[in-house]
């Protein structure tokens, strides 16, 4: 009955997608009107557009109009037409949900129009891109079209200067990667002057390639922190006493599937008693699992996970003497990116690199808390599908899934599953000999940087026979004798030669800097591309070549031989380039289009679908198909001895494989299964950064209130009042008698938080004398001295110090309040072996921790206030060295933290977040300044001098 009622009425998706394609029509009306008005006439439709929004118009109202005016900019512009289906996609990303298009159905052409459109109320659209390249090329190739119609556009990428930063976000639309974005708004949560903060409130943003930088990315936060003290020695003895330890496997248990790896009862003594004879165990202590040695417990659990989950090209690399992070989905190198806690050390001294110190967290926020900060969401991509219930779950965006402009031809094969690795790999090879061979250009997708290379060994040394044909009377041409023999006979002769080698391009994260050429000319006839995951590759793969691309290529070659290019050398360059492209284009079809060829499943089904997805664009022919074998990750684990047993007990050959469509859902199930376990991870990060999240706002906040106060001494009197009622009701506590009060304890409190010598004792002997009459006498004594002190300092300086000291503690208290909360988060799922709920229990845990931040901050702002002693002379001049930020997103495939380079970040050096909250040393306590950096500080705090008032200077 439900089939039928879809038949007839269509789906949810279909009925949505039709009252879009309802709305084009009357797009297509205005076309001509709007084809006949000069440049100048179009352009001046922009500042129209701006006076009706500000009037009060809303942007729905206009949205026919401003569509139909962006798309004749970018024919004008582009010479790009958007097609009805575009402008559908279009619509949907304006109406805050998914567009669904798939690979080559130009996504980047779609966010034009609503880009345009929401960029008319001046409050800013940020396009989020998943990496820099591709953030560059479109802010540059779309940039045209927004600028010829008289809008700004910036770009946010690696390497600028906080004024470019700035003047990028004050554009009208905003091209960058979603981890430049994060990290600015942690950043601008760092600063100390408001004139320092880069980002505008989070109006609209366009995600494209959603899936990936909602769903893959999300998985971790992003986080920003600083330098802590260097222990290279440390990692460098545990991880040799690690690598002699597990010779032996009985001395650790391995989980692949968590990605998890821990001591064995066994590996736990004898690590134990590895330690003593080493003299690392802390004084007094037997134990490896005593208190005091927990930072060795932590240290030998990351060595033991870099010798035994981590492995040398397939998750890192060694290039320059530094240990580059791979990306699972992309494969591409991850410079300056590293993984937090101790383990990206752990894998330097494991690889024998320069080991380069831990990072403490300064600030930080997930993917999914970040992007919920807009007031309105969207997104595009080939592959949501999958994910539709997540994305409506957590961040309320609807999936629909746009038609494409031309049916679709390709043809999916059935896997094909061998018992080896080595027998598929033979079987690869031969398949991409013969489609060489045939002319036909191949795409081969791996998973990984080692099975790439792997492939690209193979194929150079793999021999292969080619059937050549040739006629006999083509020979004698030109030899009248011996032609005479043959008469008008033609005689066919075939027969087969041999090969070595299969010529092919590698694409992974060696070859980084040429992917996008490498790509461009994979359509090629007889090409062989081999890539590292295609996801969000971003360059579109033509049959017969990509003219852009071969332009820019045919640009750089004539600058590198230093020769001038003249309009007219472009034009027959171009003219020369497109008639070669469709000879090209035409082999290529002719041969069956491209050929997309999986070595192995993905854990997600869809960066398997973005890879079928790279042929059969725009209506061309196209074949795709999966080799697997029972060794391949994926199968090894969730699937590979069942499957191995059927093939042994179905007699399988060596290099035989089979194929069938129950075997496609069996891989499936298992892609499902890793897929539900992400998803997993996802909501429980999101669930447990949640209990943060207001926290996080209510300090982020009252930071900004801090910076745009001019006169912060009214929140300063209410601290020093609640501090007094703090410390009366401590010590005399409102229910106890006279005799029980703590007055020896209250004078101590108020003369070194206050600086107050009060004469307490005789006040509380007083006959009849109460609590509350003891507390408003120290308040009014309180008040005097902070009278005293604006007089002696000035009132000017007062208001600087005391805005100075708000941020600066507060910063202070939510450093170690997120270093508590990860200490928390690592030991309260132990709590579920009592029976109870982890997650609330890190709730109330986290809530009583907030607390104490706010009541630590009153007394410390209180106590620096009211009992330093100013001393006013030229500024020090600054360290020649500033420490840097670390940014951080932790690796979406492991879990694990990965750090971005700061001075990629910063590279001119400007003074940022830490650096420019620093004190001059003249507004220390006399004579703090000249405590050792190792000494308690002399605040009190119970924290050495470097860790605490020494780290403000």
């Amino acid at each position: 009955m439900l089939g039928f009622a879809k038949k007839l009425f269509g789906s949810s998706n279909d009925r949505k997608v039709k009252d879009f394609m309802s709305r084009v029509q009357k797009i297509n009306a205005m076309e001509a009107k709007y084809a006949a008005l000069s440049d100048d006439e179009l352009r001046m439709m922009t500042d129209h557009f701006k006076d009706r929004v500000a009037g009060g118009e809303s942007l729905d109202k206009i949205m026919n109009e401003a569509f139909a005016v962006a798309r004749e900019a970018s024919k004008r512009v582009l010479g790009q037409r958007q097609y009805d289906v575009q402008l559908t996609g279009g619509m949907i990303l304006h109406d805050g949900g998914i567009s669904e298009m798939r690979t080559g159905e130009g996504k980047t052409l779609v966010a034009i129009a609503p880009a345009y459109l929401n960029a008319l109320t001046g409050k800013g659209v940020h396009v989020i891109t998943v990496n820099d390249y591709l953030a560059r090329r479109d802010a540059e190739w779309m940039g045209r079209v927004y600028r010829f119609l008289g809008l700004e556009v910036g770009v946010i990428v690696n390497g600028l200067s906080q004024g470019q930063r700035q003047a990028a976000y004050a554009a009208d639309i905003t091209y960058g990667t979603n981890n430049e974005f994060g990290f600015d708004y942690l950043r601008d949560n760092l600063v100390y002057d408001r004139r320092e903060m880069v980002q505008r409130p989070h109006h609209f943003a366009i995600v494209d390639e959603v899936d990936s930088i909602l769903i893959d990315e999300a998985r971790t936060p992003l986080i920003i922190s600083g330098p802590t003290e260097d222990r290279s020695d440390l990692y460098i003895t545990v991880d040799a006493i690690v690598k002699e330890l597990i010779q032996d496997k009985a001395t650790y248990d391995l989980d692949e599937k968590q990605r998890q790896a821990l001591l064995s009862e066994e590996g736990s003594e004898r690590m134990e008693q590895m330690m003593t004879e080493r003299g690392l165990l802390a004084e007094d202590t037997t134990d490896l699992y005593d208190a005091a040695n927990v930072s060795l417990v932590h240290h030998t659990n990351q060595a033991l996970r870099a010798n035994t989950l981590y492995q040398k090209d397939k998750d890192y690399i060694i290039k320059a003497g530094e240990i580059v992070l791979i990306d699972e989905f992309t494969g591409r190198m991850m410079s300056g990116r590293r993984l937090s806690e101790g383990l990206h050390q752990a894998i330097e001294a494991k690889e024998g690199v320069k080991i380069l110190p831990e990072n403490q967290t300064l600030a930080s926020v997930t993917i999914q808390n970040y992007f919920r900060l807009y007031e309105k969401l969207s997104g595009m991509t080939g592959t949501a599908a999958t994910e539709s219930q997540e994305f409506m779950d957590i961040y309320k965006m609807d999936v629909l899934e746009v038609p494409t402009h031309r049916p679709i031809q390709r043809i999916d094969h059935d896997d094909e599953i061998f018992r080896t690795e080595a027998e598929k790999n033979q079987a690869i090879a031969k398949l991409i000999a013969e489609r060489h061979v045939a002319g036909q250009p191949i795409l081969v997708g791996t998973v990984s940087i080692e099975k790439s290379e792997t492939l690209s060994r193979l194929l150079d040394t793999f021999e292969y026979k080619v059937e050549v044909s040739r006629t006999l009377k083509k020979e004698f041409e030109g030899k009248a004798k011996d032609a005479e023999k043959l008469g008008d006979a033609a005689y066919d002769i075939k027969y087969e030669t041999k090969f070595k080698g299969v010529p092919h391009s590698v694409l992974n994260a060696r070859q980084h800097e040429q992917e996008a050429y490498i790509v461009a000319d994979a359509g090629l006839p007889g090409a062989v591309t081999i890539a590292t995951n295609m996801a969000g590759r971003g360059t579109d793969i033509q049959l017969g070549g990509n003219l852009e691309m071969r332009m820019q290529k045919w640009r750089q070659d004539l600058r590198n031989m230093a020769q001038e290019i003249t309009p007219e050398m472009e034009v027959a360059e171009e003219a020369r380039l497109k008639a070669d492209i469709a000879v090209q284009k035409e082999a290529s079809l002719a041969a069956g289009g491209l050929f997309v060829l999986g070595t192995e499943r993905h854990e997600s089904r869809r960066i398997d679908n973005q890879l079928r997805g790279r042929t059969g664009r725009q209506g061309d022919p196209g074949t795709s198909k999966f080799f697997l074998s029972c060794e391949d990750d994926l199968l090894r684990i969730f699937a590979g001895d069942r499957l191995d047993a059927i093939m042994r007990q179905f007699g399988v050959a060596e290099g035989e494989a089979i194929s069938h469509p129950w075997l496609n859902r069996a891989v499936e199930t298992a892609q499902k299964r890793v897929e539900t376990r992400n998803y997993d991870i996802r909501k429980n990060l999101l669930k447990y950064d949640d209990v943060v999240n207001d926290q996080r706002k209510a300090v982020f906040e009252q930071r900004q209130e801090f910076m745009d106060s001019e006169d912060l001494s009214e929140l300063v009197g209410e601290f020093r009042n609640d501090v007094i009622s703090d410390l009366v009701e401590k010590h005399m506590p409102p229910k106890a008698y006279a005799e029980q009060w703590d007055i020896v304890g209250l004078d101590e409190k108020v003369r070194s938080t206050l600086g107050l010598e009060l004469p307490l004792a005789d006040w509380a002997a007083e006959e009849g004398v109460s609590n509350e009459e003891i507390e408003e006498r120290i308040v009014e004594a309180a008040d005097a001295r902070a009278a005293e002190r604006l007089e002696l300092v000035g009132a000017q300086q007062t208001r600087n110090v005391e805005k100075q000291f708000m941020l600066q503690m507060i910063d202070m208290q939510w450093r170690e309040h997120l270093v508590h909360l990860d200490h928390l988060r690592g030991v309260i799922g132990l709590r579920g072996y009592g029976q109870r709920d982890p997650l609330n229990e890190y709730k109330t845990e986290a809530f009583n921790l907030f607390e104490t931040l706010l009541y630590e901050l009153r007394h410390n702002v209180t106590r620096w206030l009211m009992t330093v002693e100013f001393r006013f002379q030229d500024a020090a001049p600054p360290p020649l060295e500033m420490p840097e930020f670390q940014e951080i997103h932790l690796n979406p495939g492991t879990g694990e933290n990965e750090m971005a380079n700061p001075s990629a970040q910063n590279p001119e050096g400007q003074v940022t977040g830490d650096d420019r909250a620093r004190l001059p040393v003249d507004l220390l306590p006399v004579g703090w300044e000249r405590t050792p950096r190792n000494s308690d500080c002399p605040c009190g705090s119970g924290r050495k001098f470097k860790h605490c008032h020494g780290a403000l200077v």
